[in-house]
């Protein structure tokens, strides 16, 4: 039996949902996790809610950490880390992956096991692989704990750009070129991959951008000129992941649109446009966190091109089989036409994310967004749906 079928006590009926906030992550935006795990905390009403903030760290250990939101921002343009929030350096956070018991216990090394309660739904705040990519989303309908977001092939595709580019062809939504090079291909013979690199650069020209298969927030992208970057550019991307996609530069303007799931279904926010960044080759991790190159909201679009990308928003969301919300890149090329780049099934949800902007300027605030994303998990089944 589900636990949401299960039946409530008295006790039960009266408490406040119980909202756990995860965060942090063993992948490479471990630290724009905690950025905006804090932006969550200070967003989450009291009133409605209690809050369980529960942060793993780059090693993977769950660990309860301080409700701090304020020990959560960027510092000195260095990034907060999980292990500076954890409330032990051993102690671990375990959720019972029974569907009949949501109990979160909390253990020490050599001390009874605590239990902290029951969780009635989680807030996923976790970017890139063992987050973002299925993996938390696979155990938490486990486990019977609904949770904001995409659910597990939704996200899976989200992070994966290569399958995420398949899934668009195959609903008619047009991309760029790409090509995608395996681990395999570059351990056993890099010598062909940089010939089939090369070749594309001759069929599409330079410059390319070399970018890793499963990650996110710009991490580990570069832009590469000409054949002479190429293999420190692979490096950088394959520490990343192993896995890496070749792009040609798309000429034109980069739009990006919100959608989030409403009762009646997904709608799409204002759009807004990412003007070249001066500072920086392109829009990448450090311009959209560190230096906080800003985005233009709304997108200066005729009402044609806005109705149009916010369709494709719409479309690219339920190509996916996305739930909640997502963020959908777009290029608006020199000849008129719209190209999706990707999407995010967990966008960055920073104070200066362009999401939150975007349905800022469409009405909803940060606090409602917040609000609506936990109230559509409480009212969405886990399991087959």
């Amino acid at each position: 039996m589900s636990s949401e079928n299960l039946p409530q006590s008295p006790e039960q009926q009266l408490r406040k949902p119980r909202v756990a906030v995860v965060f942090g992550g063993r992948s490479s935006e471990h630290g724009i996790s905690v950025v905006t795990a804090g932006a969550v905390l200070n967003a989450i009403d009291r009133t409605k809610y209690d809050v369980l903030p529960i942060g793993i760290t780059t090693d993977g250990r769950w660990a309860l950490t301080a409700d701090a939101p304020e020990r959560m921002a960027i510092a000195n343009r260095t990034m907060p880390d999980v292990a500076q929030l954890a409330e032990s350096e051993e102690g671990g956070v375990v959720l019972s992956v029974d569907p009949g018991s949501r109990e979160v216990v909390y253990t020490e090394p050599g001390a009874v096991p605590k239990a902290l309660g029951e969780v009635d739904v989680v807030f996923p705040v976790l970017h890139g692989p063992y987050g973002e990519d299925g993996t938390l989303q696979g155990l938490l309908e486990l486990s019977g704990v609904p949770y904001v977001g995409a659910g597990v092939l939704a996200s899976a595709v989200g992070q994966d750009k290569e399958y995420m580019k398949r899934v668009f062809t195959s609903f008619g939504l047009a991309v760029g070129p790409y090509l995608v090079v395996r681990p395999r291909e570059w351990d056993h013979d890099p010598a062909a991959v940089r010939k089939r690199v090369t070749g594309f650069a001759d069929e599409h020209g330079w410059p390319l951008f070399i970018k890793p298969a499963r990650a996110g927030s710009s991490i580990g992208i570069t832009k590469v000129e000409d054949a002479s970057g190429l293999d420190a550019a692979i490096e950088e991307a394959r520490r990343h992941d192993p896995k890496f996609l070749v792009e040609s530069l798309l000429r034109g303007r980069e739009i990006e649109c919100g959608v989030l799931e409403f009762e009646d279904g997904p709608r799409a926010s204002v759009p807004a446009e990412i003007p070249p960044v001066t500072a920086h080759d392109f829009y990448d991790f450090e311009a959209k966190y560190i230096d906080a190159a800003s985005g233009i909201v709304p997108a200066p679009l005729t009402e044609e091109q806005t109705a149009e990308v916010q369709r494709l928003a719409v479309e690219a969301f339920d190509a996916c089989s996305c739930e909640g919300l997502v963020r959908a890149d777009f290029f608006l090329t020199e000849e008129g036409r719209f190209v999706i780049n990707e999407i995010n099934t967990l966008p960055g949800f920073t104070p200066i994310s362009m999401y939150p902007r975007m349905w800022q300027e469409s009405g909803v605030s940060y606090q409602q967004l917040v609000d609506r994303l936990i109230q559509a998990a409480l009212n969405r089944p886990t399991g087959l749906r």
